[in-house]
């Protein structure tokens, strides 16, 4: 029994540990993997039995999840994102003008759509733009993977813990923008000014000589289509539709096509990230089941002492663990405590450059084409802007 009570302890510090370096050092697993492994093993030490873990993954957030990816997806190959930023920067022609551009323009959409679709698709764009124009790109990548951050936390569609936050809470789509909106569009308006000062190069104001994005030839069809049915989802979370069903059927009308193969779409569906949360879900089962929390309940026991205890949560354990742990602790119909939960756990992730996947992507992709984020460059510009806009998402919710 002893030796039992032992491997299951074991089990969950190694696979949350393994879920906070994002790896298991000397084999090949990612996150998903750790999270899918930990939950089985709980299952096979009788923590839970198999219809306990089944029962534990949340429908709702899955096929919230997955409903949002597919409707990206076809927004990604209908052209929209690349359209969007050609719009933007046909605005301005200067260093200073494209940062806010950038700043303003990913935030925006990030609030709307997945941030970390935001950050795979602007990222190669932004450096080619700043190669182009014989930029430095860090600024300007600090710019997105921020921006993303920041952005998407003014609604409860922008980033995979405020998808989650939607499932547990009773917090309507309209209500979370009014509180959480004003945050996202002064932290970026700070963002601006905090890379102007630490970046001079981004101060000129005179126009660049060439600007080399153009739009981008489109299939007209597969763009209308997509846009319309992606407008009528927004007006779905708008009105106070539930927000898995709305995107479930949004989703469903985009897969009725004669324009495009599923196989395409279902491949820019990220299965890792649902099979993560799937085995999240469980881990946090197992760990309510084992009564694990209790230290927690005492740490939270005010506003300031609950984002605290999530800004550390997701920096040692990554943003959606930290929900997943921390909700079981809050009453569905706390708004307040699942508002400061929804702003810790997604400002948090711009504190360190592993603090969120956004800043993960950006940075291997920018790794891909040979530019260098370092840990540095993103850690003087995060703890900043981390620290305020935590202090103003407090300010604002309590």
């Amino acid at each position: 029994m002893i030796v039992i009570q032992f491997a299951v302890y074991a089990v969950l510090g190694l696979t949350y540990l393994g879920l906070a370096l994002g790896y298991i050092p000397g084999l090949r697993m990612n996150r998903a993997t750790i999270a899918l492994v930990g939950s089985a093993f709980l299952i096979a030490l009788g923590v839970l039995n198999l219809q306990e873990a089944w029962q534990a993954i949340d429908a709702n957030t899955i096929v919230f999840l997955l409903s949002m990816m597919v409707v990206n997806a076809n927004l990604s190959y209908a052209g929209f994102f690349r359209r969007a930023l050609s719009v933007l920067l046909s605005f301005t022609r200067s260093p200073l003008g494209l940062l806010i551009a950038l700043t303003f323009g990913s935030g925006t959409l990030s609030a709307v759509f997945l941030n970390d679709t935001l950050a795979l698709v602007f990222t190669p764009l932004t450096l080619s733009l700043a190669q182009a124009l014989s930029l430095n790109p860090i600024p300007y990548l600090l710019a997105i993977a921020g921006a993303t951050n920041i952005g998407s936390v003014a609604t409860l569609s922008g980033n995979p813990q405020n998808i989650l936050i939607g499932s547990f809470s009773d917090i309507p789509y309209l209500e979370f923008l009014r509180v959480l909106a004003p945050v996202a569009f002064t932290g970026l308006i700070v963002q601006v000014g905090l890379l102007w000062l630490l970046y001079p190069d981004v101060r000129s104001v005179k126009p660049c000589q060439i600007l080399p994005i153009t739009n981008q030839r489109i299939y007209k069809p597969l763009f209308n289509k997509t846009i319309v049915i992606t407008t009528c989802l927004l007006v779905a979370f708008t009105i106070g539709l539930p927000l898995a069903q709305s995107a479930l059927v949004a989703a469903s009308l985009l897969l009725i096509t004669r324009r495009i193969k599923p196989q395409r779409i279902l491949k820019k569906v990220d299965w890792n990230l649902l099979v993560m949360f799937s085995g999240l879900f469980i881990l946090t089962k197992a760990t309510q089941k084992l009564n694990l929390l209790q230290p927690f309940t005492h740490a939270i026991n005010s506003a300031a002492s609950l984002l605290g205890v999530t800004v550390i949560l997701s920096n040692m354990i990554s943003n959606v663990p930290a929900v997943l742990l921390l909700h079981p602790l809050i009453s569905p119909g706390d708004t307040k405590s699942w508002l400061l939960l929804a702003a810790g756990s997604t400002l948090a992730g711009n504190l360190t450059l592993f603090g969120s996947v956004a800043n993960l992507i950006i940075v291997e992709a920018a790794a891909d084409l040979g530019y260098k984020l370092t840990f540095l460059d993103h850690l003087r510009f995060g703890v900043p802007i981390t620290v305020f806009t935590l202090i103003l998402a407090y300010v604002f919710i309590h």
